[in-house]
């Protein structure tokens, strides 16, 4: 008589498997929360103006009070993920970031709407840094790993464009108060099935074994500062010297981190992270290429407002395109690629197209027409990333352990965070400063501000050039796993009875 044991355990393996599953569908749905407050925020600002009364200065804060903190406390959080439980730290941070959500969405004046965005950048920073830890450690075999890092990278870098379309939909319609409130009902659901799915048993390491207090605090203020020196750019000029001082202040605060991680008994981050030429280049080929691409986002917008009449919501809808496609590779296609030609070919295949993008970008003419000017980059921005970037982020967290995933996760979001914020001051300074040359010369304002986005399109070509010569010379090509079954197929139906 067979013995009954043996089903048991199968119907227990598989129910596991589909939770497994499930469970990034919940972490992926915070992650969009958060990446959609940044661009539906961006496409608010007009009205967040009028309504509040912000002067032009003043406005910029709305979103930097997001940003410093935000970029600030990405390495931190994601330590204390380690040492506290990355659950505790994704919960903790998510009530915190809803909690701060409805705050912004009653803000009746300034000086309320911009504290509770510093919050919300808190909120931000403690549910985001620890998402590609548990991801990894929830999927450890290679071919599983890069399907749902596929998942998580296609909400990190495609979600922006998604809010390019959701804050213009919303500002319109309703109104700019709307863009925070709808994170509530969102955020709950997510809160919930998190509480539900998620290891309750991740007590994390402790404080004991990597409380370095004063590590903690000179990165920290290290990250902040050096974003808010980052975001001020704008209006002081790179060369000012406010600019240099904090500048100079960030670098050493960073070097007396790296002195003092050294000597520590109980580092906040364990250098023998970077020793990995992988994990090290990755992060580099990160900031770079980020730097280079945020470019294409924000000034690519502008172009198609500013230039070719676009409202906010065809704006979206011109993304659109690089979206969708993004999707379908990064959560169907991209991971079979790793698994058959590895991680670093399918990157640099993905490089080679984003630099082709923003090439591109810098032949566009004044007088554009979307289908045969701008259609065609929309389509290499969506196949360049859609394989780049989950490629990148498998190299990026190629070295994570179970005891350093969350430290691991949150220099990968901080290198993330750092480059788009370089790269995007930097592009929109060369674009300013070329536009207005071009208007001293007596170009229109059409050809100057075309000129200058030209410019910047081009110098962000070549930061990704640099990112593919590092991906090159740098990487090693991981051992190609098995293809395996698309698992996100098999799970549909499963989650739609557990919600």
């Amino acid at each position: 008589m067979p013995d009954h044991p043996d089903t048991t355990t199968s119907s227990i393996s598989a129910a596991d498997e589909r939770r497994r599953w499930i469970t990034l569908y919940v972490l992926c749905t915070g992650m969009l929360m958060i990446v959609l407050d940044v661009t539906v925020v961006n496409v608010a600002l007009p009205s967040i103006q009028d309504d509040l009364d912000f002067s032009q200065s003043n406005l910029a804060w709305v979103v930097n009070a997001y940003l410093v903190p935000f970029g600030g406390l990405l390495l931190l959080a994601g330590r204390l993920g380690d040492l506290l439980g990355r659950t505790r730290i994704f919960l903790g941070g998510l009530t915190l970031f809803v909690a701060a959500s409805l705050l912004c969405g009653v803000s009746q004046n300034q000086e309320m709407l911009v504290g509770a965005r510093f919050l919300q950048g808190i909120g931000g920073a403690l549910t985001s840094a620890v998402i590609l830890g548990m991801i990894v450690t929830m999927f450890p075999k290679p071919a599983e790993q890069a399907k749902a890092i596929g998942a998580f990278t296609f909400v990190a870098v495609a979600g922006g464009t998604i809010g390019l379309l959701v804050g213009g939909v919303i500002t319109e319609a309703i109104s700019w108060h709307w863009i925070f409130l709808l994170n509530l009902p969102i955020g709950i659901v997510t809160g919930i099935m998190a509480r539900r799915l998620l290891d309750s048993g991740d007590r994390g390491a402790g404080l004991a074994d990597g409380a370095d207090v004063p590590g903690a605090i000179l990165i920290t203020s290290a990250l902040m500062l050096g974003v808010y020196t980052i975001v001020g750019v704008a209006e002081e000029g790179w060369t000012s010297t406010r600019t240099l001082g904090l500048g100079a202040v960030s670098v050493l605060l960073v070097v007396l981190f790296v002195v003092r991680e050294t000597h520590a008994a109980k580092p906040l981050v364990p250098f023998s992270i970077f020793r990995s030429r992988n994990v090290t280049g990755a992060n580099i080929i990160q900031m770079l290429a980020m730097a280079g691409l945020f470019g294409i986002g924000f000034l690519g917008a502008l172009y198609l407002q500013r230039v070719l009449g676009y409202g906010p919501v065809e704006v979206g809808l011109a993304f659109l395109p690089a979206t969708l496609i993004m999707g379908v590779l990064s959560l169907r296609f991209t991971a079979g690629f790793i698994g058959r030609f590895g991680s670093r070919k399918v990157l640099i295949v993905g490089l080679v197209f984003v630099a082709l993008s923003l090439v591109l970008f810098a032949r566009v003419p004044v007088d554009g027409n979307y289908v045969t000017d701008v259609l065609p980059i929309m389509l290499l921005q969506g196949i360049g990333p859609g394989l780049a970037f989950p490629a990148l982020m498998t190299l990026a967290m190629s070295g994570a352990t179970p005891e350093n995933a969350g430290v691991t996760s949150g220099i990968v979001n901080t290198t993330q965070q750092i480059g788009g914020a370089i790269g995007l001051s930097v592009l929109a300074t060369l674009s300013t400063t070329r536009s207005e040359h071009l208007l001293d010369g007596g170009s229109s304002v059409p050809e100057a501000l075309t000129g200058g986005y030209h410019l910047a399109f081009i110098v962000g070509a070549g930061l990704v050039v640099a990112a593919l010569i590092i991906a090159v010379t740098v990487l090693q090509q991981p051992p190609a796993t098995p293809e395996e079954d698309e698992p996100f197929a098999h799970y549909e139906p499963e989650l739609a009875e557990i919600v």
